[in-house]
């Protein structure tokens, strides 16, 4: 079975083609016809043809895995800003050490603590999301 996508955009491809010619058979036009189109043509109508599609599937199938795609992307930038976090826990974590071991600054001892404290809530609530999100993720991937 071909990559759904590749199906979806020979399907457009065909589509888009007869649309044109039909508006080139309303203005009396001949469809310009390229050997190009014609193999296009006849790899998409290939494709369509070897791909098995069940009939209660069809609207569904390409929905959910639209959807699925999406959402694969969403988590992908969850995950990206949990990184972040984490390093920004690190980083604040020596600050946090520098300004009082090293300064001696006790003035920004409470400033600092309170952005890591703000840091480290942040950080468990984009865990807690990214692991309801990749149950969701899995939910939508097709069995089998």
């Amino acid at each position: 079975m071909g990559d759904p996508r590749n199906v979806a955009h020979a399907k457009k491809v065909t589509q888009e083609k007869q649309h044109k010619a039909k508006h080139a058979q309303k203005t009396g036009a001949p469809p310009p016809i390229k050997k190009t189109q014609i193999e296009e043509t006849k790899s998409a109508a290939t494709e369509q043809s070897t791909a098995p599609k069940p009939e209660t599937e069809k609207p569904a199938q390409p929905a959910d895995s639209a959807q699925l795609e999406k959402s694969l992307a969403v988590l992908s930038k969850l995950k990206e800003l949990e990184f972040h976090s984490r390093a920004n826990l690190e980083k604040l974590a020596e600050l946090s050490l520098t300004i009082e071991e090293e300064l001696k600054q006790k003035t920004f001892t409470e400033g600092i603590d309170a952005v890591y404290s703000a840091q480290d809530a942040f950080q468990s609530k984009i865990l807690k999301l990214i692991e309801d999100y990749e149950t969701e993720c899995a939910r939508l991937r097709p069995a089998g």
